[in-house]
């Protein structure tokens, strides 16, 4: 992958199109959050629902939200040797931030952990390793988890016709994505071919947008196959089980959401959940909003009343407001509190002089990427 100065690439974008990005992001947030969501269930009846919890229930939330931070670090550490918990955790926080509160702001995010791994020691390789392994492995995650969790329906008898077709077409992806893969890694020539085309693809979509081509994309991509092979070699293990805990801590927050707000297994089983929550997670990778604001929460909140509607054991009012209000207090305690946190941790980063490295440049580089690896 090449680096840049994310100035010098800022400066090429359009601005009509930074504009444009904003305004249909805007656009999109306040028509579901102003529109939409009032129409399932009043922000007045939310809010009552949210103040049932106790602190017992409170507790175990906490808990959940915290253990889900974790294994966002854990990840990193296992993509990247020498990089401690605490850095994983500067960088992280401070990097999602800003993919979080800004429209396509993941290409900035990526320059604000670059920037940050760079005062730390970390070299260019390094860095676009770590950014590459966990982005390939947590959308091989994305993939799998609608496959499982309509196997999972299938087994306990609550699969329906409607989550075939997603699940069918994420098992496709996931297919292709890993053959794609694996002959990458297995001859450097399909790593070449690869980078090859992967690079005149983005060099002919750039041209449309105005943004720099892409250089050398195929001996880039027969570097990554060599450092990948061997990052693997010795923490393939770790990286696997990192990645699985930190999806399924995620979606652990919301199950606990769910059931202290009153939405029992009777009315949606944890199986449920799991595949209410997968296709909203393949959905927040469409870059419509950040870090899908509002759209997931759409996403989950349709998903979880048509999964449970027909039975609940409550009236149609208060449990669209149950669903409503597990949702948004999960996304509060995964999305919302990304944004101080991240905010706190870049001021660690600007004052723990004894992380960084004499000599090292601390200039901000810029991935040649879309997004980050960050969830």
């Amino acid at each position: 992958m090449d680096f840049a100065d994310p100035g010098h690439t800022a400066r090429r974008r359009p601005g009509w199109l930074r504009v444009a990005q904003g305004a249909l992001s805007l656009g999109v947030v306040a028509a579901i959050f102003v529109l939409v969501l009032p129409q399932i269930a009043s922000y007045s009846s939310v809010w009552r629902t949210l103040t049932t919890l106790r602190g017992p229930q409170v507790a175990v939330i906490a808990a959940a939200s915290v253990f889900n931070l974790f294994t966002y670090w854990a990840q990193m550490v296992a993509a990247m040797p020498g990089l401690t918990l605490a850095q994983a955790a500067v960088n992280n926080q401070s990097s999602t931030t800003v993919a979080n509160i800004l429209p396509g702001g993941g290409a900035i995010a990526v320059g604000v952990a670059v920037a940050m791994f760079r005062s730390w020691g970390f070299t260019g390789p390094e860095i676009g390793l770590l950014i590459s392994t966990t982005g390939v492995w947590n959308s091989f995650m994305k993939l799998a988890l609608p496959v499982a969790a309509l196997g999972l329906l299938a087994i306990t008898g609550e699969a329906t016709g409607a989550m075939i077709a997603p699940a069918a077409a994420g098992l496709g992806i996931l297919a292709g994505s890993l053959v794609l893969f694996a002959l990458a890694l297995w001859r450097p020539s399909f790593a070449h071919g690869i980078g090859n085309g992967a690079g005149r693809a983005r060099s002919f979509l750039g041209r449309l947008v105005h943004r720099p081509r892409a250089n050398d994309w195929a001996n880039a991509a027969v570097r990554f196959r060599d450092q990948t092979i061997h990052l693997l070699a010795r923490r393939w293990i770790p990286l696997t089980v990192t990645t699985v805990v930190s999806h399924l801590g995620l979606y652990a927050v919301l199950l606990v959401a769910l059931r202290a707000l009153g939405v029992s297994a009777r009315e949606v089983s944890w199986a449920q959940v799991l595949a209410v929550f997968a296709f909203a997670r393949l959905l927040s990778a469409v870059p419509v909003t950040p870090g899908g604001l509002g759209v997931v929460e759409l996403a989950l909140i349709g998903g979880l009343y048509a999964a449970g509607h027909a039975h609940a054991g409550v009236a149609a009012p208060q449990f669209r407001a149950q669903v409503t209000a597990a949702t948004l207090l999960f996304r509060t305690l995964t999305y919302g509190i990304q944004i101080p946190l991240g905010a706190f941790t870049y001021l660690i980063w600007q004052h723990k002089r004894s992380w960084r490295r004499s000599g090292v440049s601390q200039a901000a580089d810029l991935l040649d990427v879309t997004s980050i690896p960050m969830r």
